[in-house]
């Protein structure tokens, strides 16, 4: 087992990797750029290293800083939380060349699973039900204009490189191909430095299902069940739940035990997340996230597990902890992204945080970096904080986190907790009657009028 962990990565998800350590008698090291010199991660981690002024390129992702400062302090492997660099394969490559250990899959699985068009090839080799598309990139609008004929209208034009909702754009008609087409070769460019794209047929009503898989890195892996991440803006997720509340239990036990099987087959090491859009009984690849999700708090709670701790002990060469047969759901569970944001733009609202005070009680668990009197800084991700629930069923869960956002109080910056009051008073958000289009109809509806 490792003797000290750098965590590559700030803020919520930061502490939580620490907590880890921390259980496991690992000692822990923080890196952070000089605009997070007060952070909460900083605080709390054994060690700490700056790496850089407050530009993310210059400090988070910068590969020469993380491993100087691996070299200062010792540490023997990293740990790269979420965004940032941790699904950077050539990251991984400098790691292994340096002789420290990613905590997370290899560089060829980050590289295969990052672009889309080879994780979609990969997957229907494995045997996973993929969206019907064109056959790898598709170079010329000419070609776009074809594909859209032939596979019929609505499509959606992605960027291979693409995440987060970049680089993608719906055509509905002939004629909107022309610029749902450039303008998504422009997006992927400008974000990603690769223009390519691909077309897929575009789901009309899906909902978003995502399964969590686990592999020892040695041919033997699990799944962890579903979460349903339909309730988005702008394809970014803003509320999740465990289990899926349209999702049956040999749908789940068909799709999980597909998606277990296929990472198997590639040795896969340590957490990942196969995505699919749902409809009708039907599941259909879009992606694999090759890290651990903002969202896997949900997870954890039906499950009982802690799958940062299984992270590490895989990374260190130990066999998983547990085998599908231990795996049994327990209970509903919901997260809400608490992000500073100026409602109904969503604008970013970095400030002083004048007071905070995080919700408690049974079955409530708050992950945060904030504190009375920090300030927020204007450089990064706006999301302050993730609010979960767990109860025994779905209602419960419900009540439970309108009672938890009563409690929150985090004054000083507007944040989108009054986004969440509202949606828990919806009929459809109640009965969990909603698509990946539902928010953003409810959105245009009730701000526009």
């Amino acid at each position: 087992m490792f003797n000290k962990i750098l965590i590559a990565n700030r803020g919520e998800i930061a502490l939580r990797v620490i907590r880890a350590c921390r259980e496991m008698g690992i000692a822990s090291v923080a890196v952070h750029s000089t605009a997070d010199s007060d952070a909460m991660h900083v605080r709390m981690a054994d060690e700490s290293v700056c790496i850089g002024p407050p530009s993310a390129t210059d400090s988070y992702l910068s590969i020469p800083a993380i491993i100087a400062a691996c070299e200062i302090t010792g540490a023997q492997a990293i740990h790269p939380g979420y965004g940032f660099l941790s699904e950077n394969a050539s990251f991984v490559q400098v790691i292994e060349d340096h002789g420290l250990t990613f905590i997370g899959p290899t560089a060829q699985h980050i590289r295969i699973m990052g672009d889309k068009i080879s994780a979609k090839d990969s997957m229907k080799d494995l045997g996973v039900p993929c969206v019907p598309g064109s056959d790898g990139g598709v170079p010329t609008l000419e070609d776009a204009k074809r594909i859209g004929a032939e596979m019929g209208y609505p499509v959606i034009i992605k960027a291979t490189a693409g995440g987060g909702g970049r680089g993608m754009k719906v055509a509905r008609s002939a004629d909107e191909m022309e610029s749902a087409f450039l303008t998504a070769r422009a997006e992927g460019k400008a974000a990603f430095g690769n223009a390519e794209v691909y077309i897929e047929k575009y789901l009309t009503t899906p909902r978003h299902i995502e399964i969590q898989v686990f592999g020892d890195g040695k041919g033997q892996a699990v799944h962890l069940g579903e979460r349903d991440c339909s309730l988005q803006r702008r394809h970014q997720k803003v509320f999740e739940e465990a289990p899926g509340p349209t999702i049956s239990a040999d749908e789940r036990a068909q799709i999980g035990k597909t998606c277990a099987d296929a990472v198997a087959k590639i040795d896969y090491i340590g957490a990942g997340t196969i995505e699919f859009l749902y409809e009708k009984g039907a599941f259909y690849f879009i992606e694999m996230n090759t890290r651990l999700q903002v969202e896997h708090p949900v997870t954890e709670a039906i499950f009982g597990v802690d799958l940062v701790r299984e992270q590490i002990r895989v990374a260190a060469g130990l066999p998983m902890s547990f085998g599908q047969e231990d795996l049994t759901i327990n209970g509903h569970a919901i997260e809400v992204r608490i992000n500073a944001e100026r409602l109904p733009n969503f604008a970013p609202c970095p400030g002083t945080v004048s007071q905070y005070h995080a919700p408690g009680g049974l079955g409530v668990r708050m992950d945060s970096a904030l504190y009375t009197g920090y300030a927020i800084p204007p450089y990064y991700d706006s999301l302050i904080g993730k609010l979960i629930v767990h109860g025994r069923d779905r209602p419960e869960a419900l009540a439970r986190l309108s009672r938890a956002l009563g409690e929150l109080i985090v004054d000083g910056v507007e944040t989108t907790v009054p986004l969440f009051d509202a949606l828990l008073r919806e009929a459809d958000v109640q009965q969990g009657t909603y698509t990946i289009h539902w928010l953003e109809t409810w959105l245009d509806k009730t701000f526009s009028s």
